[in-house]
C-alpha cells in the first residue's frame, strides 16, 4: 500500500513537469498549487515567499529557482493576465518545505523532492570516496545540467550562434584552442563530444568556466551575442589563470582518459543488469 502511494505521487508530481527547448525542467507553481491542495493563491504565494527567503539564507540566487511569469487566461469574454512563476526542482522542494504539513500532499511532496534533490547531490567527502571512473560520471552530469541553464541564459542574451559562443570559451580555457582544436589533440572522432574525454579535474575545470558564465551573463544583463562571447572568453581565462596561480595543471596539459563517459556508463548499466540478474537467480 505504502509503495502504491509513493509511486502515485512521483506520477503526480512528473505529470505537472515541463521541459523547455534546452531541456531544462520546471514546475508552474499555478499547477503545484492545486497538486499540494492549495485553492486560493494568496495563501500559496505566502508559502512561496517563505521559500523564496529559505532560498536566500541558503545564499542560492533566488531568481534562478523563482522565475515570475504571466498567463493568459479566460475570464468571460476577455482574456485576463494570471500571475504565475517557473520552478525549479529545489524551488518546489523548498515550497514543500514550508508548507502546511498537515496537508498530506504537503508531507508526500517534502518527502519526494528531498529524495529527488537528493539523488543529484552528493557531499564533498562523498565525491572524494567515488573512484576515477565515478567522479567522471558524477562532474559530466553536473557539467551537463548546468551546461543546460548556460545556453539558456546565452539566448537571453541575444547568443543565437551557440557553436560560436562555445568556442569562445574554451579559447579561454584552453589558451586559444577551439573544441575541434581539442578534439584533434585528443585525437575523438568527429561525432564524439570531447566532454566524455575529460579527466574528472578537466570537467571540474569546465564545470567552474560555465556555472561562472552563467552568473556573469546574467549580473551584468548582457543582451547581446558579441558581448556575451567576450564574456565567456573572459571567465574562461580567469579559470585557467587561477589554475596557474595555485599551481595547478593547464587543462590541455591533463591526460585523456582511454574510455568515454558513455562507455564507462554503458559498463556500469551492463554490469548492474548482470547482478540483478544472478539475484534473481
Amino acid at each position: 500500500m505504502a509503495n502504491n502511494l509513493v509511486n502515485k505521487t512521483e506520477k503526480d508530481f512528473e505529470s505537472i513537469k515541463h521541459v523547455n527547448e534546452n531541456g531544462v525542467e520546471f514546475w508552474y507553481a499555478r499547477e503545484l498549487m492545486t497538486m499540494l491542495e492549495y485553492s486560493k493563491w494568496g495563501n500559496f504565494v505566502k508559502v512561496i515567499d517563505k521559500a523564496k527567503e529559505s532560498c536566500k539564507n541558503s545564499n542560492i540566487n533566488i531568481i534562478d529557482h523563482f522565475a515570475d511569469v504571466g498567463k493568459m487566461v479566460k475570464a468571460g469574454v476577455a482574456d485576463k493576465k494570471i500571475a504565475d512563476l517557473k520552478l525549479t526542482r529545489y524551488a518546489c522542494y523548498l515550497i514543500a518545505q514550508n508548507g502546511d504539513s498537515r496537508k498530506k500532499a504537503i508531507a508526500l511532496a517534502q518527502t519526494y523532492f528531498a529524495v529527488q534533490t537528493r539523488k543529484q547531490e552528493i557531499t564533498r567527502q562523498e565525491y572524494e570516496q567515488l573512484s576515477e571512473d565515478e567522479k567522471r560520471l558524477y562532474t559530466r552530469k553536473n557539467v551537463k545540467d548546468k551546461n543546460k541553464y548556460l545556453f539558456n541564459t546565452a539566448k537571453l542574451s541575444g547568443v543565437k550562434n551557440y557553436g560560436k559562443f562555445n568556442n569562445y570559451g574554451y579559447r579561454g580555457l584552453y589558451n586559444g584552442e577551439t573544441a575541434k582544436d581539442i578534439a584533434n589533440r585528443k585525437g575523438i572522432k568527429e561525432k564524439e563530444d570531447i566532454l566524455d574525454y575529460m579527466s574528472s579535474t578537466e570537467l571540474a575545470a569546465n564545470l567552474f568556466r560555465i556555472t561562472q558564465t552563467d552568473e556573469v551573463l546574467k549580473n551584468k544583463n548582457i543582451n547581446n551575442e558579441d558581448d556575451a562571447c567576450i564574456t565567456h572568453h573572459n571567465v574562461g581565462q580567469a579559470v585557467r589563470q587561477t589554475i596557474k596561480r595555485i599551481g595547478g595543471t593547464m587543462p590541455e596539459d591533463l591526460p585523456t582518459p582511454s574510455k568515454s563517459a558513455k562507455q564507462i556508463e554503458k559498463e556500469k548499466q551492463k554490469k548492474l543488469k548482470s547482478n540483478d540478474k544472478k539475484k534473481l537467480k
